[in-house]
């Protein structure tokens, strides 16, 4: 895949979007103002380029700990290659608990090849979400590794 050229008017509003959208009841009447485009031609813009596949989404973050699931797990699992990794990583990807699940390659003495981050009010919670997934699926041979600080959360930023 070769890499894309975008427009500057495209850089622009990316460059906007990537970050907070303004607080707002028209936050794209008031990315137009910023642009000097118009409401519908910055809604035209970003449409044309999540067709064109230059951005996958656009939505909201929510703030977990702000939330109140102050707690969180990164939990590697081991999938034996017999087993439907993809089955098994959408089944976990389907819980509300769950925020990010990605396969990866093992490596020397660490088996685990799937990764799940897990969300909870305590610690408890957390726990408790393991334990089901675990029955659920049959993969007992996992660890959990609970987060002690966030030390960096934030969007990329491309512009």
């Amino acid at each position: 895949m070769s890499p894309v050229e975008l427009t500057e008017q495209e850089k622009e509003v990316l460059r906007i979007v990537q970050a907070d959208l303004p607080d707002s009841e028209t936050p794209f009447a008031e990315i137009a103002e910023l642009t000097g485009l118009s409401e519908q031609e910055v809604l035209n813009l970003l449409r044309g380029i999540r067709e064109k596949g230059y951005i996958r989404r656009f939505g909201a973050t929510l703030r977990h700990q702000q939330a109140g699931y102050g707690h969180n797990a990164m939990v590697a699992w081991h999938v034996e290659d017999d087993r439907d990794m993809q089955a098994i990583g959408e089944f976990m990807a389907g819980r509300t608990e769950i925020t990010h699940c990605y396969e990866r390659a093992s490596c020397l003495d660490w088996p685990y090849n799937l990764y799940t981050m897990i969300h909870g009010r305590s610690p408890e919670d957390c726990i408790r979400v393991v334990r089901e997934l675990a029955v659920q699926t049959g993969l007992n041979q996992y660890e959990m590794l609970f987060s002690i600080q966030e030390l960096k959360k934030t969007s990329m930023c491309y512009f």
